[in-house]
């Protein structure tokens, strides 16, 4: 497609060059991916590329370059001139990388239902519930993409390493053009907040955007928890056409007013379109009965928890509002598979329950906690860490959490990336000395778990948490082998 045609409606200026030149080869953002025929988008800031990653992006092959400033630096501009490249000036690269790409894979998301699910907690869970119900319910074809990558049913789409949760444009609409190219009826994903921030997933036409919650987390990226719920909100601001709304949070309560198009609600303890009544759980699921236009429903999921209870609420809301049968899909609910990582069981022969859990926040870890102290025969026993260069005010409040819930703590490393783990570790332990829970420290990982398998007893329940279904544990630059549940299961002989 011509370079023409893909920036055509939006604001740019042409620097350098033929406009009429033909992109071949897609956009990227990222130097070193740029190949003959492509479109590089130097963002500024942007750690593999921006706009001193020009040359080198000529050098392998890119015919065209779209900046914010008209100025390159020397051999940038020398380059360019010499391969006759063009070069546009855009207001922001980010956007026009979004209109531009959207573009250039035929605008994918116009040809699916397209679902995005943001807040704090619940996003990967509740992806994960949307695609099982419709897998379940009609047997549809449903394409994910989010924390564990992403993927058409069981098959995963290669993607490099360092892609985020929420891809940037150019490998955003990529895989929306697989999905499309593949005949996908639905995509669902997880819009982060800085993929929000950042434009990732504008221009997708999203049908409907789910907002599950605000707490604390991201104040390393955002700075204020105002920022942060700004950033979640720009979802509900144009970028999708319906919403789907916690009305028992406060931030979701505010969508209401704000949405330019439909708003459908969802709650525990609220007055909402979707409710639910009558919880009764277990260590292995909950039963409730879902409310919806003066109907009751019967339904349980496989899962414990209210906020679980929740997140199903949700998802049923979102695939409703999709036009999909609601008797079908609550039906289905309790035949949901669990989703790895998230409250993800395991028993050791000698009879205690392990849990392998995500939750790496105070809210989500108190979520957490409060579930598995509500059903525990026995004790509790928690392993758990904070992340590294990561917000530091939830360390030691984290540890708090920990210790009120628990009756033995096992503290460890996390992802430390490039802190001190004992110095994270020593954060957090003002928080857990407050409670008098017995605790004690291991900053290996495995060792932690080991402690924490080898004091527990039968009926008692061990909770692993932070890091969820992730395959490794970040140490500075180095992604280092490593499961949760991999190692529960080899230290356990099974």
């Amino acid at each position: 497609m011509k370079l023409s045609e893909l920036l055509a409606g939006h604001d740019h200026e042409v620097l350098a060059g033929d406009p009429e030149t033909l992109i071949t080869a897609g956009t990227c953002f990222d130097a070193h991916r740029a190949s003959p025929g492509a479109l590089f988008i130097a963002v500024p800031g942007h750690a593999e590329g921006g706009p001193e990653s020009v040359g080198p992006a000529l050098a392998r092959g890119a015919v065209a370059v779209l900046v914010e400033s008209a100025a390159l630096d020397a051999p940038a501009s020398a380059s360019a001139s010499a391969a006759g490249v063009c070069v546009v000036r855009v207001p922001d690269t980010r956007k026009a990388a979004a209109a531009v790409a959207s573009r250039y894979y035929g605008e994918p998301g116009r040809a699916m239902d397209m679902v995005a699910v943001t807040g704090t907690n619940g996003k990967t869970s509740v992806s994960y519930m949307v695609e099982s119900l419709l897998r379940l319910a009609e047997g549809a074809e449903v394409g994910v993409i989010g924390t564990a990558g992403s993927r058409i049913g069981d098959e995963l789409i290669p993607m490099p390493r360092s892609v985020l949760t929420t891809p940037e444009s150019p490998d955003f609409q990529y895989l929306l053009g697989r999905m499309r190219d593949r005949e996908v009826s639905t995509v669902v994903l997880e819009a982060t907040s800085m993929g929000l921030l950042n434009h990732r997933v504008d221009d997708s036409f999203i049908d409907v955007g789910i907002f599950t919650n605000l707490t604390q987390d991201h104040l390393d990226d955002h700075g204020t928890m105002d920022n942060y719920r700004d950033a979640k909100l720009r979802l509900f601001q144009g970028l999708c056409r319906r919403a789907v709304v916690n009305v028992d949070d406060a931030v979701g309560a505010s969508i209401v007013a704000m949405m330019p198009g439909e708003v459908v609600t969802y709650a525990l303890d609220s007055e909402a379109d979707y409710r639910a009544t009558d919880l009764s759980m277990d260590g292995h699921g909950t039963r409730f009965t879902l409310h919806h236009d003066g109907r009751k429903y019967p339904a349980a999921i496989p899962v414990p928890g209210r906020y679980s209870v929740a997140n199903a609420l949700a998802t049923v809301a979102a695939c409703h509002l999709l036009g999909h049968d609601l008797a079908g899909l609550v039906a289905a609910l309790d035949r949901m598979p669990p989703t790895p990582g998230r409250f993800e069981r395991f028993e050791t022969p000698g009879g205690t329950s392990v849990i392998v859990d995500y939750a790496h926040s105070p809210d989500s870890l108190d979520k957490v906690l409060g579930t598995i102290r509500g059903f525990a025969k026995a004790r509790v026993i928690t392993v758990f860490g904070c992340g590294g260069d990561r917000d530091v005010t939830k360390r030691a409040r984290m540890g708090e959490i920990a210790g009120t819930y628990s009756d033995l703590c096992v503290l460890t490393s996390d992802n430390p990336r490039y802190e001190n783990p004992e110095a994270i570790l020593d954060q957090v332990t003002p928080g857990l000395t407050a409670t008098g829970t017995p605790f004690v420290r291991f900053a290996d990982r495995r060792s932690a778990i080991a402690h924490a398998l080898s004091a527990a007893g039968a009926d008692d329940v061990v909770l692993i948490a932070g890091k969820g279904s992730e395959p490794y544990q970040i140490v500075g630059e180095r992604l280092i082998p490593f499961s949760d549940m991999a190692t529960v299961r080899e230290l356990a002989g099974a």
